[in-house]
């Protein structure tokens, strides 16, 4: 049986990253877009990183443009927005497609763990989360708007 461990990406530098890195941390994983009503959650997001990074939290944001195409630009256009306007800090990775055909094997995992609502596996809209405990087997899915703050329960009981 798979676990978080198994799969690796690359990082918005195009550089591969394995997930291994991340062993007996507990891991978000979101998929993010730059231009979406719910973009201001960067902000959010880069908070519980700094909050709880040094207890073992990391959030890994993954950039889709699967939904109304509203992460249009190049990995190094996300970068820069990212750091420019929400200082993010957390790993970002180069785009990934979260549902349909070529949809990345991380998130087809993710889905099988934690199939949503009805279960329904498709990811719904940006700013999906997913919390992946330390054992990197368990996990826990969050709607787009459910807010970076109110996680934060669901974070330290994982921690």
């Amino acid at each position: 049986m798979p676990t978080l461990y198994d799969f690796s990406a690359p990082l918005i530098d195009g550089s591969a990253k394995p997930l291994a890195d991340y062993r007996d941390k507990v891991v978000m994983v979101v998929n993010v877009a730059s231009k979406c009503g719910l973009t201001p959650q960067y902000a959010g997001l880069e908070q519980l990183y700094k909050d709880y990074a040094d207890r073992g939290l990391v959030i890994l944001g993954f950039p889709c443009n699967q939904f109304a195409q509203q992460e249009p630009g190049a990995e190094s256009e996300i970068a820069a927005f990212c750091d420019m306007n929400y200082g993010v800090t957390f790993p970002l990775f180069s785009k990934v497609t979260v549902n349909g055909r070529g949809t990345h094997p991380l998130y087809q995992w993710l889905k099988k763990k934690a199939p949503g609502l009805l279960g329904v596996g498709a990811i719904p809209w940006n700013f999906t989360k997913f919390l992946v405990d330390r054992s990197g087997t368990k996990v826990t899915r969050f709607s787009p708007q459910a807010e970076p703050d109110s996680l934060r329960e669901a974070i330290e009981a994982a921690l």
